[in-house]
């Protein structure tokens, strides 16, 4: 019996990964539910930032873009740069996607990944159903879970964690906003995330502010009739280093570290989508500040000493804070990864060293998606990643196993 291939995650990577696979006649098990951190962890109400164009799920065969999916639902097609996503259409997409091309879906977490010790190799997995079976080869490919990023600043006022019902909370763990209104909010952050979710809880009632870090911090993106003509188009905008990066994602893994990491948190960095500047100046306050000293509580509330552009220290009180501030990859959180797999992997700043196909330094065990931004570019943290990322990582694994009978 021929082992699958394990793909772990049903977002928009996974899916297209195990879209691909299958188109490859490659055997597959899918895990996880479809689309679940876009349902469960973005704030109801929310506007894709991405254009139509760069938000299409990458498909080994035609129809299945985000067009495909419009027509095939019966709504209004979403085609120009000027038109906006709800979150809920992409949901649905996403979840049209899945069973028009990945239908052998299984709804189950998978509880460990531990390498073979025998002679056939592979690996074997744990289900949350209590099956064990062996695949040849994993893909992860979880997205954003458990990728949450608290910066130490904020967690004195979070001593057992960030949640929506204490003082501080992360951006994904909202679905949700009216539950603050009449409350004064604060939101740490200046990227869409920050700025949307501020603007969303201003019009679900609450008295928002935004408290960003650095001077012009908050600044919204141009509209396309305002885009320069004379540069290269490229999913996010023109310009020629955003069509290289991504267009041309291959040589990106040759650069030092330093500039790798570098340009995946500064690329594509903070800036509100154009659509959102009005909403958001007509609504929320904002702070910018140096930086955020520490966070603090008294009786329940959360109150931040951030440190003015003067030199001056000041406290901003709230009834919550929301901390906007993204995401961080690390193999730690990836607890489903047995300690003699994560010891193996060789790593660059908490996350996994990728070769060609998007293999990691053990043979047989893929990343895809967030985690291997820093050896693809910053391509990889949106979903027109899957274009270039999918067709790769399904060409290498085909060709591996070929390799080895």
């Amino acid at each position: 019996m021929i082992q699958p291939v394990a793909v772990i995650g049903a977002g928009p990577f996974g899916l297209s990964t195990a879209a691909h696979l299958r188109g490859r006649g490659i055997p597959v098990r899918v895990f996880g539910e479809p689309m679940v951190s876009w349902r469960d962890h973005m704030p109801a109400g929310m506007l894709l930032k991405s254009t139509p164009a760069a938000s299409s799920i990458d498909a080994p065969q035609r129809g299945h873009t985000l067009v495909d999916y419009c027509e095939a639902a019966g709504i209004p097609r979403l085609v120009t740069d000027e038109d906006i996503i709800p979150v809920e259409t992409f949901i649905a997409y996403g979840e049209w996607f899945q069973q028009e091309l990945v239908p052998e879906l299984e709804r189950v977490r998978v509880v460990s990944v531990d390498r073979r010790t025998s002679a056939g190799g592979g690996f074997e997995l744990k289900l949350d159903s209590g099956e064990l079976f062996t695949a040849r080869a994993v893909v992860v490919a979880t997205g954003l879970s458990g990728l949450a990023h608290l910066p130490s600043e904020l967690a004195g006022a979070a001593a057992d964690g960030p949640t929506p019902k204490g003082p501080v909370s992360h951006s994904s763990q909202h679905h949700d906003l009216t539950r603050y209104a009449g409350k004064e909010l604060i939101v740490v952050g200046a990227g869409q995330s920050a700025l949307e979710t501020a603007v969303l809880a201003a019009e679900a009632g609450a008295r928002v502010r935004v408290v960003a870090r650095g001077r012009g911090s908050v600044a919204f993106g141009e509209p396309p009739w305002r885009q320069p003509r004379l540069r290269p188009e490229s999913p996010f905008g023109r310009a020629w280093s955003l069509w290289a990066l991504s267009y041309y994602p291959h040589p990106y893994r040759r650069l030092p570290a330093q500039v790798r990491h570098h340009l995946v948190r500064r690329v594509l960095g903070p800036l509100g989508a154009w659509w959102l500047r009005e909403r958001f100046e007509s609504t929320v306050r904002v702070s910018e500040v140096e930086r955020v000293l520490r966070a603090d509580t008294s009786d329940g509330h959360p109150a931040l000493t951030v440190l003015g552009h003067t030199g001056r220290t000041e406290h901003l009180a709230a009834d919550h804070v929301i901390a906007a501030t993204g995401y961080r990859v690390d193999l730690a959180a990836m607890d489903f990864l047995g300690p003699g797999l994560r010891t193996r992997l060789a790593v660059s700043r908490g996350t996994p060293k990728l070769g060609v196909g998007y293999v990691s330094s053990v043979p047989g065990l893929y990343f895809t998606g967030l985690p291997s931004a820093a050896s693809y570019g910053p391509v990889m943290r949106f979903v027109c990643g899957t274009e270039f990322a999918s067709p790769r990582l399904a060409k290498h694994l085909a060709a591996a196993h070929s390799a080895h009978g």
